[in-house]
């Protein structure tokens, strides 16, 4: 039996290693066709944002103009050095790298450092899960030293470190969502702007409302899914950057090619010694040239880091420092300009296309942040670390690619209010710098432990890392956190509500399910309730539903304690998502035999990420099918515990005893089958401190009460759905 049930899951480990290879993540040969068709797809969603900076960065540098024509060389020679050193080394070429799983972005991060080191707090990485799961972990098995165990050791040993870890996680989080407010807002209001040149009648405010209908449509379109939005959008990316790249070589050409001294990176320190402090502050404006690149990171998961790498190497750097020479060029002759540097820059015949294009491009620059922002949200939700909103997987072909209705409507909103409270481009680049910055040196700080950890990267090269890259991002942000007071305590205070709302759920969550998991009711009395005396046992099957995928939750001795009454047959059902694209029909429900003579059985139902899961009718159908076959002994896979116990398994190969239960369970669906889910109220402990009584029965119970239930969920008809209440005191 037990090498039976090894074989299963070994089954599994190779379809879905094989899987994953079909879909084209994180797997070495996957085909060119597949990777320049993810590329392709990459420049429509991922790369916007980063594509339209020229719209704004010299608006944004020199908000007052450009002083002396060897500032512009200045800031020139640092925009190539910054974009050469953020986006392409940083992201595209290291931090692509510690993906896990396919996925980017902070939680993959944390997720991926969790797995190899013994820091986690989150129920998900305990050992049940893990075992039941068979997850696609590629840990590091060779032994550490010096200072990689130092810090392992410190880590594992600290819960303070674990809590630091966690916040520091959902702090970046956050700030890449609020990210994700701002980047809409201020790429839609700088290319409306530029129907200003063509008529006086064109006022502030009309271009406000312009681009509050610009971003109410973007939204809507979100619907349709990353696939099509980026077949729909790349083409229309692809002609922005080309166009970018030629005019960039007009101007270069026509007005001051000398500006191609800029690659000498002396100009940045006689550009500081001129400036001092104003030169410093600069530096708030200078960082949107690297906007959308933590959003790079967070839309792997929709593509594949080979697309990326490519699509970045190939596109989109070189059309964007073709395009900020050729402005420099531009400006080098005419300063004064400094504010609508990109559109008189643009020669006169084609102006108007271009700003069809440029309006275009900028809706599409959004795109990178909306996606990111649903990608963190869909692997926050399989950490238990946001509360439960509905997550609609929109490709058949790519896991990663995901719609969620709440978030999508919730970011929509916000958005429009930025628009209208803001009006300009101008104003929300005071606001903007914060969130992309400070977002970006926590991912710094976790490559680091990365690196150190996991990699095993030598402490030279770590401290390269440092020396060379987290040091500039520390410089900048020192910049941007002087325009809080004029704006960046906007995506601060954004970022701090979406933290209060993870913190709460995380911790609440947290502590309910390791109050089950300690409280469980082991399978032996399981039986001694099956086997009481004046206990009713009335016709049909009942399901019940629950987070543990070992033993039974509490609250069904505290069911049976006030009923007296079960069904004929009793299946604890566990639905578990796991972190591969597809698990196989005949794989994905585990059975084991609870009680050795009646009806109880335990199920745990496994989905991919691309698996639907089927209607309840379709799912209900379905279980009681494979159970029969379990029954029947053709598909005797038992769900091991992972420590000691004293589960009874049956092992009953009479047929004729098959038949009749199977003759039982057909009955029990025909005359009715019963969806049971323990709906826990948690409230404090008494002798809780009033930071915990404020969190958990006030801050939880509101969230809980405003989003998804359970069976909406699980998608069970109401018609024959039981809640079952119960108070938890944590």
């Amino acid at each position: 039996m037990g090498e039976r049930k090894m074989s299963r899951f070994d089954s599994l480990d190779l379809e879905s290693n094989k899987l994953k290879s079909d879909n084209g993540h994180s797997i070495k040969d996957a085909s060119w066709a597949m990777i320049l068709t993810l590329a392709f797809q990459s420049i429509g969603v991922v790369f916007g944002d980063l594509g339209t900076s020229p719209l704004y960065v010299y608006s944004s540098t020199f908000p007052n103009g450009a002083k002396h024509k060897d500032d512009i060389i200045g800031v020139l020679s640092l925009i190539y050095y910054t974009i050469t050193l953020m986006p392409v080394i940083k992201y595209v070429f290291i931090v692509l790298r510690a993906n896990d799983n396919g996925n980017g972005g902070t939680f993959a991060l944390y997720s991926l450092l969790c797995r190899n080191v013994k820091i986690g707090l989150i129920p998900n990485q305990e050992k049940e899960d893990k075992e039941v799961g068979q997850y696609q972990i590629h840990t590091t098995k060779t032994g550490r030293s010096g200072c990689s165990l130092k810090v392992q050791n410190t880590l594992e040993n600290s819960v303070f470190a674990k809590y630091t870890l966690l916040f520091a996680t959902i702090l970046a989080v956050s700030l890449v969502i609020g990210d994700g407010v701002l980047t809409p807002c201020i790429s839609v209001l700088s290319a409306a702007g530029g129907i200003k040149g063509a008529s006086d009648k064109f006022t502030d405010d009309m271009v406000v409302w312009i681009s509050v209908a610009i971003l109410i449509f973007l939204f809507l379109m979100q619907s349709f899914g990353t696939d099509k939005v980026g077949y729909s959008f790349a083409p229309i990316l692809c002609i922005w950057f080309i166009c970018n790249a030629i005019i960039g070589i007009f101007n270069f050409c026509k007005h001051d090619w000398g500006v191609i001294k800029a690659v000498n990176p002396w100009h940045i320190v006689e550009y500081f010694q001129r400036n001092g402090k104003d030169g410093w502050v600069s530096l708030g404006g200078m960082v949107l040239c690297i906007t959308g690149t933590e959003a790079l990171f967070a839309d792997v998961g929709h593509f594949s880091v080979k697309s990326i790498q490519v699509s970045m190497s190939a596109v989109v750097y070189p059309a964007v420092i073709l395009q900020y020479s050729g402005q420099a060029a531009y400006l080098s002759k005419h300063p004064e300009d400094v504010a609508t540097a990109f559109y008189k820059a643009i020669p006169d015949p084609v102006y108007w296309p271009m700003f069809v294009i440029a309006v275009l491009a900028a809706i599409i620059a959004s795109q990178a942040m909306i996606s990111g922002t649903f990608s963190i949200i869909h692997q926050s939700l399989a950490l238990g670390c946001f509360p439960r909103v509905k997550v609609v997987h929109t490709s058949s072909k790519y896991e990663g690619q995901v719609y969620i209705p709440e978030l999508n409507y919730l970011l929509m909103f916000a958005c429009v209010c930025v628009t209208l409270g803001f009006g300009t481009s101008t104003h929300i680049g005071n606001a903007y710098g914060i969130a992309v910055v400070f977002a970006e040196t926590l991912t710094s700080f976790f490559m680091v432990l990365v690196m150190l950890l996991i990699w095993k990267t030598h402490i030279l090269l770590v401290l390269l890392y440092i020396c060379c890259i987290m040091s500039v991002e520390l410089i900048y942000l020192s910049a941007v956190l002087y325009k809080f007071p004029s704006g960046g305590y906007l995506p601060i205070a954004f970022a701090c509500v979406l933290m209060a709302i993870m913190f709460t759920w995380n911790y609440a969550y947290r502590k309910t399910y390791y109050y089950e998991l300690h409280n469980k009711v082991s399978s032996d009395k399981v039986c001694e309730i099956v086997d009481q005396s004046n206990l009713c046992r009335i016709p049909g099957m009942a399901i019940f539903y629950s987070e543990l995928v070992h033993g039974i939750p509490p609250i069904f001795e505290y069911y049976v304690g006030n009923i007296r009454a079960l069904h004929s047959v009793l299946v604890f059902t566990s639905i578990k998502s796991l972190p591969i694209s597809k698990v196989p029909a005949e794989e994905r429900f585990l059975f084991r035999r609870v009680h050795p003579k009646e009806l109880v059985f335990r199920c745990v139902v496994r989905y991919g990420y691309t698996d639907v899961p089927d209607r309840q009718d379709g799912f209900e159908a379905v279980l009681i099918e494979e159970l029969k076959q379990f029954v029947l002994g053709n598909r005797r896979v038992k769900v091991e515990p992972v420590e000691e116990s004293n589960d009874r398994i049956c092992e009953d190969d009479d047929d004729n005893i098959g038949n009749r239960e199977v003759g039982i369970i057909d009955e029990a669906s025909r005359l009715g089958v019963v969806h049971m889910i323990g709906e826990s109220q948690v409230i404090a402990g008494k002798e809780s401190g009033i930071i915990k009584k404020v969190v958990i029965n006030y801050g939880y119970s509101f969230l809980k009460r405003n989003v998804r239930k359970s069976d909406e969920v699980f998608g069970i008809p109401r018609t024959r759905f039981l809640k079952v209440g119960m108070t938890y005191e944590l």
